[in-house]
């Protein structure tokens, strides 16, 4: 195989073969093509983009790098859901099991926390000795027992994507579409599904911020799913706002467990519970007044908390934290933000929060930080809210008073408190699936 062809030929305008892209992932993986090459092909890819046919082959490849869950034997539908990422986003936690809850195998594989974005899996391990690391024989046999895993990508799963997504980070390379897409539904498709839900994000506190490319990130990989076998919808959601109030690892799995028990707030709920709706729809319910409110007595009863309690227990960790949140890691220090003016509250930019929530210590700046699950914050203020000066509008959790003086500068920045009107986007926008797309907002 003559690698600079191919990379010329790509840098030029023209498109490599499915042939040539498998064989090209096959090499890669096997440690015969180096990685300056394939950073050069990546950029390529980034600047002419890739054909349906391409990213296609490409995905294949990544499959065909590692192993698979089958869950042919299994007797139920096997659906997962995937977030492209926000600020306050800890749907996954509420979800995968309230969803099995109400029957549906759920073997929900994450990530972790993206630049401003937090990550599943690092809300998950705030959970004294919650283990996400599981093989995929351990995640077949606990699906099997419990109907449910919340875990990471393994080294058995699609290993050549990891490999390519450490090169597109330090390439510039990662906001390229099909590469996100091929990226996402490598792994997705490797857990077995019989059906996928995606939760893609709008606007300023989105990891893609343009609502055109967002939806053609829908459309990609709703394409690469059913040319797969695996019916994919998705919805497009708000993220000109964080997602309920919590913002941090240890704050958000409380606010999930709160949810669970019917306790959390109205956005997280109505969010995850349009998802489930969609999750229940591809598991076979017709109905979808009767998913909701399956969905809402699986909260009534008591039985979605019971199932994430299994989970928990099942995985390592202590499912006591269920009934006590306060058995979570709690923060050092903590203090009140007031409202500088009064007048109505314009905007809650999610940005600068999520990035306040990484350099306080809550995400990653080196891929060797430690993550300290504490810090972040608690927010009620919401748009076209009215306030009073001084009323309070969030709570910082901090390791120190550096982390709460940075934080007091990050919530000045996000929130903005002016005359006039606040025009948040809708809470759920629209539906998009291999017929098109449905305003639902």
């Amino acid at each position: 195989m003559f690698v600079p062809g191919l990379i010329e030929r790509k840098r030029d305008g023209g498109a490599l073969t499915p042939g040539e892209w498998r064989d090209l992932m096959k090499e890669y993986a096997a440690g015969r093509i180096p990685d300056y090459q394939i950073s050069a092909l990546l950029m390529a890819s980034f600047l002419r983009g890739l054909s349906r046919e391409e990213s296609a082959a490409l995905l294949d490849g990544m499959l065909a790098s590692g192993g698979r869950l089958d869950f042919g034997d299994l007797g139920k539908p096997v659906i997962d859901k995937h977030s492209t990422g926000g600020v306050g986003d800890k749907v996954s936690l509420v979800l995968a099991p309230l969803v099995a809850a109400c029957g549906v195998a759920v073997p929900m594989m994450s990530g972790r926390g993206l630049g401003h974005t937090g990550g599943t899996l690092d809300k998950l391990e705030s959970i004294p000795g919650f283990r996400t690391g599981l093989s995929l024989a351990e995640t077949r046999a606990q699906i099997q027992q419990i109907g449910c895993a919340m875990i990471g990508q393994t080294p058995e799963v699609a290993p050549v994507d990891k490999k390519l997504y450490a090169l597109r980070d330090v390439t510039a390379t990662v906001e390229c579409i099909p590469l996100i897409a091929a990226s996402i539904m490598s792994k997705k498709l490797a857990e077995g599904l019989t059906g996928l839900v995606l939760d893609v994000k709008l606007g300023s506190g989105a990891f893609i911020t343009e609502e055109e490319r967002s939806q053609e990130l829908a459309e990609t990989m709703i394409r690469l799913g059913e040319d797969r076998g695996c019916p994919t919808v998705a919805l497009l959601t708000a993220m000109d706002r964080p997602l309920g109030r919590a913002c941090g690892n240890a704050l958000e799995a409380e606010e999930a467990i709160m949810s669970l028990r019917g306790e959390g707030p109205e956005d997280l709920h109505d969010v995850t519970i349009a998802l489930g709706v969609e999750m229940l729809a591809l598991a076979g319910e017709k109905d979808r007044a009767r998913a909701k409110a399956r969905l809402e007595d699986a909260i009534a009863s008591g039985k979605a908390a019971e199932k994430f309690e299994q989970i928990i227990e099942a995985q390592g960790g202590n499912p006591a934290a269920v009934e006590d949140p306060a058995l979570l890691p709690q923060a050092s220090e903590v203090e009140v933000y007031y409202a500088r003016a009064a007048g109505t509250i314009l905007e809650v930019q999610p940005r600068p929060i999520g990035r306040a929530v990484v350099q306080m210590g809550g995400g990653r700046q080196k891929v060797e930080d430690v993550v300290d699950p504490t810090v972040g914050f608690v927010i009620t203020a919401r748009p076209g809210q009215q306030v009073h000066i001084s009323e309070p509008l969030a709570s910082i959790f901090a390791k120190d008073r550096a982390g709460i003086e940075l934080a007091r500068r990050a919530l000045d920045d996000a929130i903005r408190i002016g005359d006039g009107h606040a025009a948040p986007l809708p809470l759920v926008a629209a539906r998009v699936s291999a017929k098109g797309m449905e305003t639902l907002g």
